[in-house]
């Protein structure tokens, strides 16, 4: 059975308790030359706006675009509090409709694994303006042996057998390929390993907001997941906050001029 998440029916848990990309990343962008306060972005696979936002607050016009109106709805509520305005699309990154040659920047967060990746290429680059960027980034957590990570993604298997994303330790190859497949250049990547620390009660909405929980599973199925994780963090990981392991990959190319 394939995982096909409803994104709509965990955007409140997504908003509160996920933890977004960190400002040494946007720093980290600028001054790299991916974007300027000039820059037009479109944020791709947006959900609530950490990536669109983090580029927005720095001053470039950001356009946020996915499926899911509930999480966009999220996003514009963070927006809010944050103090700047970004306007939402709801279209297939695949196929957004809108202008060729538009944007300096397409940014990707942790959504990648989502598209249909040769589509969206193809759509990245027809809405690329030349010599602009895509950048692909992925802010994971990192399953090492009996972290609480590991043992997080062994209670979602028990509870979700068709959720297919647990080892996953950031590795970006696929997605490097798809940048030369895509006829970028000046491919660059990076990664990063830090941890974020996570209350109990985080750390539960945290997951309760991701794939294979409240996005695939019925009320009644979530709520024993949650009394479940619940019991493993008060056994094994009595800590708060309790650090978790995360690993940020980011990589990059330039469309041709």
């Amino acid at each position: 059975m394939k995982l096909a998440p409803d994104w709509n029916r965990t955007a409140a848990d997504y908003a509160r308790h996920r933890a977004g990309f960190p400002d040494w990343f946007f720093e980290r962008m600028a001054e790299r030359g991916l974007f300027r306060p000039s820059s037009r972005i479109l944020d791709i696979g947006t959900g609530t706006g950490t990536l669109a936002r983090g580029l927005a607050l720095r001053g470039a016009a950001v356009t946020g675009l996915d499926l899911a109106p509930g999480m966009m709805e999220a996003a514009k509520s963070l927006d809010k509090s944050a103090g700047v305005t970004i306007p939402y699309l709801v279209a297939p990154a695949e196929a957004t409709g809108l202008p060729d040659a538009s944007f300096d920047l397409i940014s990707a967060g942790t959504c990648w694994h989502w598209f249909d990746r040769a589509k969206v290429m193809a759509e990245v680059m027809r809405l690329l303006k030349p010599g602009g960027y895509l950048v692909i980034a992925n802010l994971i957590w990192l399953p090492l042996p009996g972290n609480v990570v590991a043992q997080t993604e062994a209670l979602i298997l028990a509870h979700n057998p068709a959720w297919h994303l647990g080892g996953w330790e950031g590795h970006y190859a696929d997605q490097q390929r798809d940048l030369i497949d895509g006829g970028f250049t000046a491919r660059e990547s990076a990664a990063v390993d830090y941890d974020i620390p996570y209350s109990p009660e985080a750390w539960r909405g945290r997951i309760r907001g991701s794939a294979g929980i409240a996005a695939s599973l019925g009320a009644a199925e979530v709520e024993k997941f949650d009394g479940e994780l619940a019991a493993m963090l008060a056994r094994n990981f009595p800590g708060d906050p309790v650090p978790v392991p995360h690993r940020l990959v980011v990589i990059w190319g330039r469309k041709p001029s």
